[in-house]
């Protein structure tokens, strides 16, 4: 990818994967969806059961060939997340509440300026972390031990 192409590319994304959309560019105009991938390097996503085009694919060593009907990506500009409350299509805000937490909010015309969730998918994580220790990994004693005083300097390496 070049610079030009680099500098196009979005960097703060609104739409996440498992929101509800809305296309409205392209030949699904109007029909709303779920998100099932993000491709951030096109600037794109996958909207589930939508934009389906007629794929050719050539048998091989494996695999069956033929004509399948396959998503094919939708350019991030031509969807908009789907208020929850109104159910039209919002711009998507950030507000932060009063303990701290940021949230998204719609926002625009036809925008009841209600929270939009984060969707349940994204809280599913694809490789569960780690609960036995393994062999690289830091003791807890060494972990907690204290090396260093701040009010007596003790510990500072003497170079």
């Amino acid at each position: 990818m070049g610079w030009k192409a680099a500098e196009k590319l979005i960097r703060h994304w609104k739409v996440l994967r498992g929101d509800n959309v809305m296309i409205i560019r392209g030949k699904d105009k109007g029909e709303t969806g779920i998100i099932k991938r993000v491709i951030r390097s096109q600037n794109r996503v996958i909207v589930e059961g939508k934009n389906l085009v007629k794929k050719h694919i050539k048998q091989g060593q494996g695999h069956e060939g033929g004509i399948f009907t396959v998503e094919a990506p939708l350019h991030a500009s031509n969807v908009q997340v789907v208020d929850p409350v109104t159910g039209k299509p919002v711009k998507v805000g950030v507000k932060y509440l009063e303990d701290g937490t940021k949230v998204r909010v719609s926002r625009g015309l036809g925008a009841s300026g209600s929270i939009i969730p984060r969707p349940e998918i994204l809280k599913i994580r694809t490789t569960p972390r780690p609960t036995v220790a393994g062999p690289k990994d830091t003791p807890m004693d060494v972990v907690l031990e204290k090396t260093y005083d701040a009010k007596t300097g003790k510990g500072m390496p003497e170079l």
